[in-house]
């Protein structure tokens, strides 16, 4: 059998269709008519040997193929922009300060500085992880050169979304329920002020349901840990979960639905040193690689 050979330049409409949930704007955003992106999805699933799509009422979703091939497409142009990006930017050199939400630091933290560091060797990356409020007065204060962190309301000039994630009611891995509808729902929560906090109370009181705030932490670990113990129930999104909670499904326990929250990259000039660029365009990458494809978001 011959060995496929997969076109780099299909693979990037493939994966930027998907990020931006529609192929239209794909072709908008990469400078092409929708017929010849059309006519590379075509020859996509010609390659593949396989159906990628399939009918999903008006639009397409994925097929189980159509998934692996999304994931291995995002891992190649990964490889392939990294490359690039060495070959370019050997020379590169300077210093980045960047801080992240401390939802995100285990999940891309390595994978971003692995990433950036092979890239660019001589460029030095100072790394902070912190609550929100912390990092949106950095970056505006320019202590910060680039934070990812939720949009909390704040007002500031450079930002760009580079997700919107659902938030979740999250309880314990185990069966065991902290709360079965009986006396007021137990909640493990950072202290104000806290989007996911306001957010979850908010809905609570909309449907009226009880609340007490049964343990409070100032570090996200605190919050897994009083879950995980069973002393109530957080709000965060899905993403970044340790293993010893769960994210429950809408309407489990009889709870409210929870809004969308978005994530975005906060800048402290609208242009960035070369360095700092380089690494906004590696966080927002490794982001949208990290989400389903159905909560990628449009930047």
């Amino acid at each position: 059998m011959a060995a496929v050979n997969f076109d780099l330049d299909v693979l990037r409409s493939f994966v930027v269709g998907m990020e931006l949930g529609s192929y239209a704007r794909a072709a908008d955003r990469l400078g092409r008519s929708t017929s010849a992106v059309s006519a590379q999805l075509k020859k996509l699933e010609e390659q593949a040997g396989t159906a990628i799509f399939r009918k999903a009422g008006r639009g397409l979703a994925l097929t189980e193929a159509g998934e692996t091939m999304l994931a291995y497409a995002r891992r190649l142009l990964e490889l392939n922009d990294e490359a690039a990006a060495a070959v370019h930017g050997v020379a590169l050199e300077g210093w980045v300060r960047f801080g992240l939400q401390q939802d995100f630091g285990e999940v891309l933290l390595p994978e971003v500085l692995g990433r950036f560091a092979r890239a660019h060797p001589k460029v030095k990356i100072e790394a902070r992880v912190a609550r929100n409020t912390e990092l949106l007065d950095s970056v505006a204060a320019g202590r910060l050169d680039l934070a990812l962190a939720w949009d909390d309301g704040v007002r500031m000039p450079h930002v760009e979304q580079v997700a919107l994630l659902p938030m979740r009611w999250i309880g314990p891995a185990a069966a065991r329920a902290p709360w079965q509808g009986n006396g007021p729902l137990p909640l493990v929560a950072f202290e104000p002020p806290c989007r996911f906090r306001s957010a979850g109370t908010a809905a609570l009181d909309r449907a009226g349901i009880a609340w007490r705030v049964a343990f409070s932490s100032a570090s996200l670990g605190g919050l897994w840990a009083g879950t995980a113990a069973g002393l109530g129930l957080t709000i965060r999104t899905g993403m970044g979960l340790p293993p010893s909670v769960r994210a429950w499904e809408p309407g489990e326990g009889g709870l409210p639905e929870l809004p969308s929250l978005a994530l975005a990259l906060y800048r402290k000039d609208a242009e960035l040193e070369a360095p700092a660029t380089r690494l906004a365009g590696i966080v927002s990458e490794a982001v949208r690689a990290a989400l389903p494809a159905r909560l990628a978001a449009v930047a």
